[in-house]
């Protein structure tokens, strides 16, 4: 990982500034991780859920790039348990008549083997549950596998209610060290989560990124800043979310875009500048 590009988490795990997105991928998860690390991302978001994500492809562009002599030492990798109500009913990679407790065992398991490895750098709950017991019993599930070695750290996704956050950090052994989310209007930017999430050392985490924010690439802000610094809006953008201890996730299958994504640490904002950034969010 490039020196300016790494953020470490609260449980001192590095990782990358930006990291490669792998959902909707499908047959083309393969090619396009092994482009993306190729070119030089070294952080890999995906999930142990069929319905979105195709974990194995993910695995099989590991394999390729160790034989290029990219270890898996280099790379952080994450992956999701997702709960039932996330899953295709007809694609489920554990149980649904097994404890929660043991779904998430076989999700994980199933994840290692998709993906060859032997851990996770970080394991993540992809949605809360409804129901504070079954809370609960999934995230004991998840501290048994970070007290195993299975991941080096944990971390909840797709939680917008501040309440519910703060009330899994103070009733778990194991806190989360990362928090994903959409980054986008409708949840004012999760500013108060964001906040709290710096308050408690807790990485924020940004998907739907771009694709949420039109308005925001297209002001005239970042458009006086793309002439001023010769970047794109998304990567003025992206610059911008990285100075703010955001990481985030982009899923460009793009190769010019992959490379461009990547550069957004050779260049650098003014207090100023994130402060004009800042008004329009």
């Amino acid at each position: 990982m490039h020196p300016n590009n790494v953020v470490v988490s609260a449980h001192g795990v590095p990782m990358p500034g930006i990291i490669y997105g792998t959902a909707w991928k499908k047959e083309r998860t393969a090619d396009l991780v092994e482009q993306a690390i190729g070119l030089g991302f070294r952080g890999i978001d995906t999930a142990c859920q069929p319905k979105h994500y195709h974990e194995e492809g993910v695995g099989k562009a590991l394999v390729a790039v160790e034989r290029k002599g990219i270890k898996r030492q280099e790379l952080y990798l994450q992956s999701k348990f997702t709960p039932l109500s996330g899953q295709d009913s007809l694609r489920l990679p554990y149980n649904p008549t097994a404890r929660l407790s043991e779904q998430v065992a076989q999700s994980f398991q199933r994840s290692l083997e998709n993906l060859h490895t032997t851990y996770l750098d970080g394991l993540i709950l992809h949605s809360p549950l409804a129901q504070r017991e079954e809370m609960r019993e999934v995230w004991t599930a998840m501290e048994a596998i970070y007290a195993n070695h299975g991941a080096r750290q944990l971390g909840i996704s797709n939680c917008y209610d501040q309440q519910q956050l703060e009330t899994l950090v103070q009733s778990v052994k194991v806190k989360p060290a990362v928090i994903q989310n959409r980054f986008y209007q409708q949840t004012r930017y999760d500013r108060s989560i964001r906040a709290y999430c710096q308050r408690q050392g807790i990485i924020y985490q940004s998907f739907w990124t771009l694709t949420a924010n039109p308005k925001v690439l297209a002001h005239t802000t970042l458009y006086h800043l793309t002439k001023k610094y010769l970047r794109t809006a998304a990567q003025v953008f992206f610059r911008y979310l990285s100075l703010r201890n955001i990481i985030p996730l982009t899923g460009t299958s793009s190769a010019a875009h992959m490379q461009e994504d990547l550069a957004i640490f050779d260049f650098s904002l003014s207090a100023d500048e994130c402060a004009a950034i800042d008004a329009l969010l």
